[in-house]
């Protein structure tokens, strides 16, 4: 068949044969836009060429492990937003709760394919596998959340950032490319299939989720993800590679959340700043694409990606030989959780998690060392670092996460010269930060942010 998508990123599920139907399905649950989404034109162009109409549908699960009502209802305003995209261009959204995979194997019955995007983590491949396994008809996988397709950047584990960005970047100019987008033929739009209504203020009441961890105040949904990129490549992107690191400098990109939920393609964002330009492109792309897709790559080819198992076998000896070493400090769950140490650059990383769903990058590697420095033991402070981060980040239970959290404990890295607590993993001290960057602004702004949440 004919379509806008480089073959590589297509992966044909099982060997079923394409049948009557009364349409093609596209099961989208990881790219949740209408724009620059490859397993969404790749459907329409299959579509089009069965002469049928294109369906696209959404399983919302009825819990997903570790989540709360705070990404649950980021995720419901974005998919309003891609709901009324996908209208514009005559696709049908049908959203229903249930099990992902017997939502999707319910609409597959009447399905000519199923086309679904990729997901990493060991929850969404399982739902996927199952997919496979049960539909009638084919299933058909297109990887549109990485920028180059992960098997071809690299077919096993690897183990640092160097190994990836020998092979991505010079694959970087054949996939960083715009994506060829239209209506389907035959709208979908007319067809009578139940769902679920999205401004539907108590959409969410019936789901097991922890209400205890609020929603926050950021607008959801692609429009928003583009509008905060625009603001990004217009005021931030030229102090980028000078200034990123700086918690006070405001020179990060915001993206994550909406990078996590697939609200805006890595391809569309790496696109338009490499088209911008200038100083900061190449350290933003570095990111954006080799540390990111390392994180994809760890997910998705170790088995203990959220596990102190999934460590690297140096850090995890070295950490265990010093593990009865003296803590300056040690703080139980309840007080890290709360913000309640003697270090104010900690608690206050820790508010900003809190309050915003969002924490500093370079933050967070401080953030997640100290749980290690405060904390009797190394699995245990690695479950709690990781524990914290999946309550509160907005971009939690995430590939970028899972590794953030194991970089803080040596993955990803080298052995440094050995120390107390930390052995030979990379320490981060408060001395250090000090001595890198004036952090009273940050300090000032996430403590009048804290009042205001009180």
């Amino acid at each position: 068949m004919n379509t806008p998508v480089e073959r590589e990123r297509v992966q044909v599920r099982n060997t079923r044969p394409l049948r009557p139907g009364r349409y093609v399905l596209y099961w989208m649950q990881a790219s949740q836009r209408a724009g620059w989404n490859p397993a969404l034109e790749h459907a329409r162009s299959l579509a089009d060429e069965l002469d049928l109409p294109l369906l696209a549908a959404f399983a919302l699960a009825p819990q997903y492990p570790e989540a709360t009502l705070r990404p649950y209802a980021f995720m419901v305003a974005g998919l309003r937003a891609t709901e009324r995209d996908l209208r514009d261009r005559g696709i049908a959204l049908v959203v229903r709760i249930g099990d992902p995979p017997a939502v999707a194997l319910d609409l597959a019955r009447d399905a000519a394919a199923v086309v679904v995007d990729r997901g990493y983590l060991r929850p969404g491949r399982a739902w996927r596998a199952a997919v496979a396994a049960g539909a009638p008809c084919p299933v058909i996988e297109v990887e549109g959340d990485a920028v180059v397709p992960v098997e071809l950047a690299y077919d096993r584990a690897a183990w640092s950032a160097a190994v990836l960005r020998r092979r991505i970047v010079p694959l970087l100019d054949r996939f960083l490319r715009p994506l060829a987008e239209g209506a389907p033929r035959r709208p979908s739009l007319g067809l009578d299939i139940p769902g679920l209504d999205l401004d539907d203020d108590r959409l969410l009441d019936g789901l097991d989720l922890d209400p205890s961890v609020p929603p926050v105040d950021l607008p959801a949904g692609p429009t928003a993800a583009r509008a905060r990129l625009a603001s990004f490549l217009e005021e931030s992107l030229s102090r980028y590679a000078d200034r990123r690191s700086d918690p006070s400098a405001n020179a990060t990109s915001g993206l994550s959340p909406y990078l996590h939920f697939g609200q805006i393609s890595p391809v569309e964002v790496a696109w338009r700043v490499r088209a911008a330009g200038g100083a900061g492109a190449e350290a933003f792309v570095e990111e954006l694409v080799v540390r990111r897709e390392l994180a994809l790559n760890f997910t998705l080819y170790n088995a203990h990606y959220d596990r102190f198992d999934g460590l690297p076998a140096w850090a995890r000896e070295t950490l265990a030989a010093h593990a009865a070493d003296p803590r300056p400090a040690t703080y139980d769950p309840a007080a890290l959780d709360g913000a309640q140490t003697d270090d104010p650059v900690w608690n206050a990383a820790q508010q900003e998690l809190r309050c915003t769903g969002t924490i500093h990058g370079y933050l967070r590697m401080y953030w997640g060392k100290q749980i290690l420095l405060w904390t009797p033991d190394p699995e245990r402070a690695f479950r709690l670092a990781l524990h914290l981060n999946n309550r509160y980040g907005l971009d939690g239970r995430d590939p970028s996460s899972y590794a953030g959290v194991g970089w803080c404990f040596g993955l990803h890295d080298r052995p440094f010269p050995e120390r107390p607590v930390w052995g030979k993993v990379r320490p981060m001290t408060r001395r250090g930060l000090a001595a890198k960057f004036d952090l009273r602004p940050y300090l000032a702004r996430i403590a009048s942010l804290a009042r205001h949440k009180e």
